[in-house]
């Protein structure tokens, strides 16, 4: 496995190990990390502002992050996106916080918003930019 289905697998093998309930902003036609995480048996929803035509168990929906329908993402314990653009960020962040749900980001390249978070080493460099009230402290 290589290039970016391996970054994929990956993350979806680090998120699936950690969380219950994840959605997947903007995840385009790369399902790879989504399906890994499906596949660890957790519950995985996804958006794009481009139709898709999921994998089986993956929930998806057309959303724009600039004006989520918040009723798709209600209980998740995660919000994660791949390679967003950096202006995706602020409004990530938003809404992890009115979910109270953490935001794992990974970046193109050298690519961070502000600080950059708390960075996450799992084979592949991850930015967790908030951190629900209930998982506080509790990432590795």
């Amino acid at each position: 496995m290589e290039g970016y289905k391996h970054i994929e697998h990956l993350i979806g093998t680090y998120l699936g190990a950690r969380y219950k309930d994840v959605v997947e902003v903007g995840i385009g036609q790369n399902t790879v990390a989504a399906e890994v995480i499906r596949d660890a048996d957790v519950r995985v929803r996804c958006t794009d502002v481009h139709p898709l035509d999921p994998p089986a168990g993956i929930d998806f929906t057309l959303d724009d992050i600039f004006g989520p329908d918040l009723s798709f993402y209600w209980g998740a314990d995660l919000i994660y996106a791949i390679r967003p653009g950096v202006e995706m960020i602020p409004s990530l962040i938003a809404l992890a916080t009115e979910l109270d749900a953490d935001l794992v980001v990974y970046h193109l390249g050298d690519e961070v918003y502000l600080d950059g978070g708390v960075t996450i080493d799992c084979g592949v460099r991850l930015h967790q930019y908030r951190v629900s009230s209930e998982q506080s402290g509790l990432m590795d």
